[in-house]
């Protein structure tokens, strides 16, 4: 059936419940928009958002939830990929506050852990805890961000399942409360009541539990033939538990209900013991097929995790990052990575040489090769975990869903299914993008459904009953780890008999006797084409000043804003907490509005929800969600979607302000290289103000903090004077300087000191510092004046050379390289971008071309900027480093916080600093006073300045600048 979304009249009731029990509850726009979402292809608003911070407050919600009949919703990471984690009701958030490692206990091999726990956090703490010799095992590709209660929903297993199995093989209590209110554990030989002095929960462990032993004794046949029969089978309910035989495993039951029969708050997990050596093994085959008839050779050597995934993630992660980011990649079209452990390096290593032989002799392997270089290993790792993200709009061109990505079979029948499957793709004219757990026999495939049109939907929903059939012809599962959720609960007749059905909806309304817990999911399903998050979305033209792959919109049959709006398919990388740069203020905040994701989905809402254009630009909501993001571009490198926030929200402000007053802070910072131009004549007086009780009150009126101390404004006379040797180059120039209006303002110096380096190289150097990106307008979505100074720029920086441009500062190198050519549309755009290079990377290919730099300190902390990183590359600054010889390099792997005007803001300034914690603030801890700090983007200089203020950062140009003599240590 379908469950309706209740209207708002009807949410009166529980908000009022809610808020008459003190647990504090979120109904704004912004929040049911984040929460009407997870990483399937539907969309279900709530009502509203509870983050619990006490099992006190969980029962609070269930009780209020029962009263008025509410539906109620367990959701961890909101990575679930089935549609389990969005529902009509109440959503319980748990992985804001509840998120407490209670102990872990090395004799006895458990950790007790809140439901909100983060799976990498667990296994991270285990291993400091325990010295390396235990870990959690469960590690789905999403473990930085997925939680305990999630794993425990969906049965969640992960890269080494082939070794370690499923969440439910190590579970051993857990604590739920159920809609009548009882706070039960669930045990490995049947219930109890979590405190023994509760007598309504005494009573209700001992009622359901004699209901539990009814059910498994009315169904042993059932339930020994059609359950349990492969490792991945984790479609349905896992009532096999319940058997005499399997001792009322009540615990392990209750995994994979997906928040259908209690609410998960706490739980006691087994850990296991981490193999001392470990090495990752990489075998190239021609197609995937060919790479599923190795696997039961690979079994034979008892692999930790037998990985698999298809050129087409490979090709898009080059894509969008860079032909580095991916190394160590053998030949071929698929590729399996195969994790061998043991005790010692030697034998792991003679093992994978044995395997690679084994396979040879097969005769399908194309290549293979041992992988023991740890950046290798890293980088081959970060293309499957990012797997779904990447495959959801391929480099090829289309988009990829969710809905048939997580069938299993036995991995001795994986190969004749994947054939058989090409077949069935090919009958509905669809393509996969697979990948997965190749060892377990579980395939995630990301197929081109047109979720859109009528038709497409029509296909989606034909091709789904087919697959289902498919799949149990060959003996597997609808799901092997996602559960089935919305997106294949429906099937479930195709796979188990009217009996097992029926058994698995007496179950759960033995467990939910108020009926209210995650509708539409296992039993009562609601259709598979119910809810689609793509599907009445208005066809309108947003216009926008940003080129948005209007050509990717149009294959897709949508406008290029809501395309690309709608690139955030919720997979929650932006939730992470280390590894990369996105989501700084997510980091800072915990707050899913903080997120990348979160954002996406206020402005999918928007161009969903808005009755007019007019009236989604000035979206209320939408501002609101922007409001903390830093525009420092990571999410457009980090965001294995594509994501790009920084330029959504400049096109978002750019409307919204449109007849509207700016923050002061869009006209004293959004106006800076305007005002440069005056304070470079006056730099003395300007200096003098700021510098004196009167600077706090003008920084109050510019909107800036008072906080943080103003730089210092440089007079037009020192930049004449650094830059005079080359201001009128005799011949054609074989480099063009650009001096950006941070440097002309504030650190003349700098450009003075990048021309003698670009001289010492041999070539002769051209100077440009009439110029502007106009980025400032950018990031303040001034785009109007962004685009007239940057076509101006573009139309001086066009001089019919080849000369590469090399600009000083990092943020208007990324300005010229990517936001000239969507913005301005032109061919001279595009040619001035090819030509640009930011400092570092022109560093580099002077190192390669045969230049010997000068000699540099052995140690050098860097703090690379964020439009740097996401647009000329993660590593850019670590490979100019390198080429010049610095042995040892702290880099800074996160946003300084200031990013452009966001950290002078007065409203940002706290945030900021919680930002600058993230990992600029742990650097510089960590580096003596006598070693180069590198800071090369004017606001990550600004932000050292703040946090050490005797400590003086460096440019790379100034490091590198012939005219200073560097002390070399070592």
């Amino acid at each position: 059936m379908t469950h309706d979304v209740l209207s708002a009249p009807e949410h009166a009731p529980i908000l009022a419940r809610l808020e008459a029990s003190g647990v504090p509850v979120d109904s704004s726009g912004h929040r049911v928009a984040a929460y009407s979402y997870d990483a399937s292809n539907y969309r279900v608003p709530p009502i509203a958002v509870v983050f619990p911070r006490t099992v006190d407050d969980v029962v609070e919600v269930v009780n209020a939830c029962r009263e008025t009949a509410t539906p109620l919703i367990s959701r961890g990471g909101g990575t679930s990929m089935a549609g389990n984690a969005i529902g009509p009701g109440i959503v319980l958030d748990f992985s804001r506050h509840m998120d407490r490692i209670l102990s872990i206990d090395e004799t006895a091999g458990t950790a007790d852990v809140e439901a909100g726990v983060i799976l990498s956090h667990l296994t991270r703490e285990t291993e400091k805890a325990t010295g390396g010799k235990l870990t959690f095992a469960p590690d789905p590709s999403s473990k930085n961000r997925a939680t305990i209660g999630g794993s425990i929903g969906n049965d969640a297993c992960g890269n080494h399942s082939v070794r370690y199995g499923r969440t439910s093989d190590h579970v051993e209590q857990i604590d739920v409360i159920t809609t009548d209110g009882a706070r039960l554990t669930a045990t490995s030989t049947g219930l109890r009541a979590t405190d023994t002095a509760d007598a309504h929960s005494v009573s209700r462990a001992f009622e359901l539990g004699e209901e539990l032993k009814q059910l498994a004794q009315d169904h042993l046949a059932a339930f020994r033939v059609e359950l349990g029969r492969i490792q991945r089978q984790v479609s349905g309910y896992h009532l096999a538990n319940l058997l005499p035989e399997n001792g009322l495993n009540v615990a392990r039951a209750l995994v994979g209900t997906e928040g259908t029969c209690a609410i998960v708050v706490r739980a006691r997990m087994q850990l296991v013991p981490k193999a001392p050596s470990a090495l990752l093994v990489c075998l190239g085959y021609a197609d995937v097929v060919d790479a599923a008839k190795d696997i039961e050779t690979i079994l034979e050597f008892s692999p930790a995790a037998v990985e698999g995934i298809d050129e087409a993630i490979v090709d898009t992660m080059r894509v969008r990052r860079g032909a580095d980011s991916v190394l160590g990649l053998p030949q071929g079209k698929a590729f399996l990575y195969v994790d061998l452990d043991g005790d010692n390096a030697e034998d792991v290593a003679a093992e994978a040489d044995r395997l690679i032989e084994r396979l040879a002799a097969n005769g399908r392997l194309v290549d293979g090769r041992a992988v023991p270089d740890s950046t290798e290993r890293a980088t081959l790792w970060r293309v499957r975990e990012d797997g779904a993200g990447l495959s959801s709009r391929p480099a090829s061109g289309g988009e990829s869903m969710p809905g048939w990505e997580d069938s299993a079979v036995a991995p001795k029948n994986l190969a004749a299914y994947l054939a058989d499957f090409r077949l069935l793709l090919d009958e509905y004219g669809l393509t996969g993008i697979m990948y997965g757990h190749f060892g377990a026999g579980c395939m995630h495939i990301r197929i081109t459904y047109d979720l859109r049109s009528d038709e497409g939907r029509t296909v989606f929903s034909k091709f789904s009953q087919a697959a289902a059939e498919l799949v149990v012809r060959h003996g597997g599962s609808l799901s092997g780890e996602h559960g089935d959720g919305r997106a294949r609960s429906a099937l479930l007749p195709v796979m188990y008999s009217p009996e097992m059905i029926a058994a698995f909806s007496t179950y759960r309304k033995l467990w939910d006797k108020a009926d209210i817990l995650n509708p539409g999911s296992i039993t009562d399903p609601d259709p598979i084409e119910d809810n689609l998050a793509l599907q009445g979305i208005p066809d309108r033209e947003w216009r926008t000043h940003f080129e948005l792959r209007p050509v990717e919109g149009a294959a897709a049959g949508a406008d290029p804003w809501v395309h690309a709006v709608q690139a955030c398919i919720g997979v929650g990388r932006c939730r992470s907490d280390a590894g990369g740069v996105m989501c700084p203020s997510y980091r800072a905040t915990g707050d899913e509005k903080d997120s990348t994701r979160g954002r996406s989905r206020v402005l999918q809402d928007m161009v969903r929800g808005a009755r007019t254009i007019d009236e989604g630009w000035k979206s209320e909501d939408v501002r609101e969600a922007l409001d903390l993001c830093l525009a420092c571009k990571a999410c457009s490198n980090d965001c294995p979607a594509g994501v790009d926030m920084a330029t959504y929200k400049s096109e978002f402000f750019s409307h919204y302000y449109e007849g509207k007053l700016r923050p002061m802070s869009h006209f004293s910072l959004g106006w800076l290289p305007r005002w440069l131009k005056l304070t470079t004549l006056i730099s003395p007086l300007v200096n003098l103000v700021l510098a004196s009780p009167l600077g706090k009150v003008v920084a109050a009126a510019g909107g800036l903090t008072t906080q943080r101390k103003m730089p210092k404004f440089a007079s037009r006379k020192t930049l004449r004077d650094a830059l005079a040797p080359y201001s009128n180059p005799s011949t054609p120039a074989d480099a063009v300087l650009f001096v950006d209006s941070f440097t002309k303002g504030f650190r003349p110096e700098v450009a003075g000191a990048a021309a003698r380096v670009v001289e010492s190289t041999g070539r002769t150097v051209g100077c440009e510092s009439d110029a502007c990106c106009g980025l400032t307008w950018i990031s303040t979505g001034q785009l109007d004046t962004a685009k007239k100074l940057m076509g101006k720029a573009v139309a001086k920086l066009d001089d019919g050379t080849d000369a590469p441009i090399v600009v000083i500062e990092p943020s208007c190198a990324a300005a010229l390289k990517k936001d000239a050519p969507e913005l301005l549309g032109t061919e001279a755009a595009e040619r001035v971008s090819h030509r640009i290079r930011s400092f570092a990377e022109a560093v580099k290919e002077w190192v390669d071309g045969g230049w010997t730099p000068p000699a540099m300190p052995t140690d050098v902390t860097v703090q690379t900027h964020c439009h740097e990183y996401s647009t000329f590359g993660a590593t850019v600054q670590r490979k100019a480093l390198a080429a010049l010889g610095v042995a040892n390099v702290n880099e800074a792997t996160g946003c300084c916080g200031v990013a452009g005007n966001f950290g002078f803001e007065a409203n940002h300034y706290d945030i900021s600093m919680k930002v600058a914690e993230q990992a600029l603030a742990p650097a510089l801890a960590q580096t003596a006073a006598d070693v180069p700090v590198l800071a090369d983007g004017f606001s990550c200089a600004m932000q050292v300045k703040q946090l050490e203020p005797e400590r003086k950062s460096l440019h790379l140009a100034e490091l590198l600048d012939p005219q200073t003599t560097h002390k070399t240590e070592g």
